[in-house]
């Protein structure tokens, strides 16, 4: 999957970041630390903690700068 500059992906989620949105980045960092990172680029690590906690962050973003979509998943038939 091809990723933006603002667009991180963890394998099960998308999260989008709209950095012109976002009124206080600092309150998502304070929620989850080991993911939403001030201090080093990318400042998004999905892989950092597990898919429900980023959700539970990403819905409790004031701003609605960070959005997240559910990735498909293609299920084999054979």
């Amino acid at each position: 999957m091809k990723t933006y500059e603002n667009e991180f992906t963890n394998g099960d989620i998308t999260v989008t970041y709209q950095p012109k949105k976002c009124i206080n980045a600092q309150l998502c960092s304070n929620g989850l630390s080991e993911v939403f990172r001030t201090s080093v680029l990318p400042w998004i690590d999905l892989d950092a903690a597990e898919t429900n906690e980023i959700i539970d962050q990403v819905k409790s973003c004031p701003s609605g700068a960070l959005e997240f979509c559910f990735n498909k998943t293609l299920v084999s038939t054979k």
